[in-house]
């Protein structure tokens, strides 16, 4: 059997070394994720974290937006939060800027003031805003149209009430 403290030494001993290990190889990552849920990358020097899929995780990301200009929000036409959201942002040029899948229903970067061309693709449908980040915090909001068959799955463990019930006669 495996002493507790031992247990709870490794996962700080895993941080430790894969700190050191990014700290050693300066190469930049796509991407990385924390224990709450959050996914962080800094392709071409723009911060860039996402998250949101539960409680812990959406409050990690609320505390942060202070820090970046740019905050996206990715959802069905009916409301339920998304992730796996490919986004692409490009400067006025065409050139990309950054890239990173979102881990959850938000997005957070930080980029110099100017016009961007930001792309989300979610199952393969794509859509394009043109944004101009400038003072303050710019807030954009992506809705995709739900496929009935895949997010609201039929449930089957559901009884119709009996007909009187239905009719409001008991």
């Amino acid at each position: 059997m495996i002493p507790m403290k031992a247990l709870c030494a490794v996962p700080v001993l895993v941080a430790v070394l894969a700190t050191s290990a990014v700290a050693a190889d300066r190469t930049p990552r796509a991407s990385a994720t924390d224990s709450m849920g959050m996914a962080s990358s800094s392709s071409s020097n723009v911060p860039i974290i996402s998250g949101g899929v539960g409680f812990d995780s959406q409050q990690a990301v609320a505390a942060r937006e202070r820090d970046f200009n740019l905050k996206l929000l990715f959802t069905l036409s009916e409301g339920n939060y998304v992730s796996n959201v490919n986004v692409v942002i490009q400067d006025a040029a065409g050139r990309t800027v950054a890239q990173h899948e979102a881990q959850g229903p938000f997005l957070l970067a930080k980029l110099p003031g100017g016009t961007y061309n930001v792309v989300a693709t979610y199952e393969g449908k794509q859509q394009s805003r043109r944004i101009n980040v400038a003072g303050g915090r710019k807030t954009e909001h992506f809705r995709w149209p739900s496929n009935p068959s895949t997010d609201f799955p039929a449930q089957t463990d559901v009884v119709d009430p009996p007909r009187d019930v239905a009719a409001g006669r008991s």
